[in-house]
């Protein structure tokens, strides 16, 4: 399958004809320390709760990433560390998160798995402690949409991928659809004490950022979570 598409072509086209570079990204606004609360709870459920609902999704973006040997991989929001095992062994893996009760969670599964490719810290995502041009991927799998300042993020996760680099996000996104969007919208403020809020505008989201998609596919089950590709 092509990495770029006509999907994504039109996608992108009403990206920048729009006034999504002005519009507010979501209605439900967030802090860091309401979200460490929120994942401080979800750490002891979170891969029974969201494990194999949102698995396919993780499945795809590791196949859309096309690890090479030797590859530098940040996954921001690396949570319990559910993804880990996904990785092939001969890339250097990086994970970064929030949540010390996450992270206790995913160093347990490193070192019971005997990852020794993999190096875990703490830290916010809005302001990584990395150098320019650090890392040939770049991750952030089901976290846009709990972060505070989801723009800023993504600033962050282009500036410390290589030029030519993936930055590959996984997320839900509002719906085009009409009444689908009514719906996110009102049950948002109640989603977000599960971990992400339902109406991140994709298209605001994505210009904002400065983010070109070359692709974006729909996954899971039901189909309301989006593979956005980009290439720096």
């Amino acid at each position: 399958m092509p990495l770029f598409d006509r999907k994504a072509q039109q996608q992108d086209d009403v990206v920048s004809g729009s006034d999504a570079a002005t519009r507010a990204l979501s209605g439900t606004a967030v802090e860091n320390h309401f979200v460490e609360a929120v994942y401080e709870k979800l750490a002891k459920v979170y891969d029974l709760t969201f494990g194999p609902t949102l698995h396919p999704g993780r499945l795809r973006a590791i196949q859309r990433m096309n690890i090479q040997p030797g590859e530098r991989v940040l996954e921001v929001g690396v949570g319990t560390g559910i993804n880990l095992s996904l990785y092939p062994t001969d890339a250097a893996i990086t994970g970064i998160d929030f949540s010390e009760p996450m992270l206790e969670k995913a160093r347990e599964r490193a070192a019971r798995k005997d990852m020794r490719h993999t190096r875990l810290l703490q830290m916010d995502a809005a302001d990584l402690k990395f150098a320019d041009d650090s890392f040939d991927i770049v991750y952030a799998p089901y976290l846009i949409s709990v972060v505070p300042d989801p723009v800023r993020v993504a600033q962050e996760m282009r500036r410390v991928c290589r030029p030519g680099g993936r930055i590959i996000i996984l997320n839900h996104f509002l719906s085009p659809s009409p009444l689908l969007s009514r719906i996110e919208r009102l049950i948002s403020p109640l989603t977000i004490h599960i971990g992400f809020t339902a109406d991140l505008d994709l298209p605001a989201f994505l210009a904002q950022a400065d983010l070109k998609p070359l692709s974006i596919e729909k996954v899971n089950f039901p189909k309301i979570w989006s593979l956005v590709t980009t290439i720096k």
